[in-house]
């Protein structure tokens, strides 16, 4: 879908939401737009901001909480990471035999 399509459909789905009789979750499946970027729209179409807020991009696609949550995840799983390489080269070294393939290896 091109740009227009995007800005016709999050157009289409937030003047249905206004509408009434539909819910943001279902609109949300019907047209492919995230939850998140369709509470955005229709905030900003409740507050006259109807024509900026239609292109992709121009309102921020994730949220600041969004960001920290995957900022997180990211910490979260290089620690594992270096948590699992500590424990190969642990056993590896107690153990005396090669977990790991070495470079080359078939």
């Amino acid at each position: 879908m091109g740009q227009m399509g995007h800005e016709n459909g999050r157009k289409e789905a937030v003047e249905e939401y206004a509408r009434g009789g539909a819910t943001l979750r279902g609109l949300s499946r019907k047209y492919g737009i995230p939850l998140a970027t369709l509470q955005r729209l229709v905030k900003a179409h409740e507050r006259g901001e109807e024509v900026a807020a239609w292109k992709r991009g121009s309102l921020e696609e994730d949220s600041p909480r969004d960001v920290k949550r995957l900022e997180r995840e990211l910490r979260e799983a290089r620690l594992e990471a270096k948590l699992y390489r500590t424990m190969v080269e642990v056993a590896e070294k107690e153990l005396g035999i090669p977990i790991r393939k070495k470079s080359g290896a078939k």
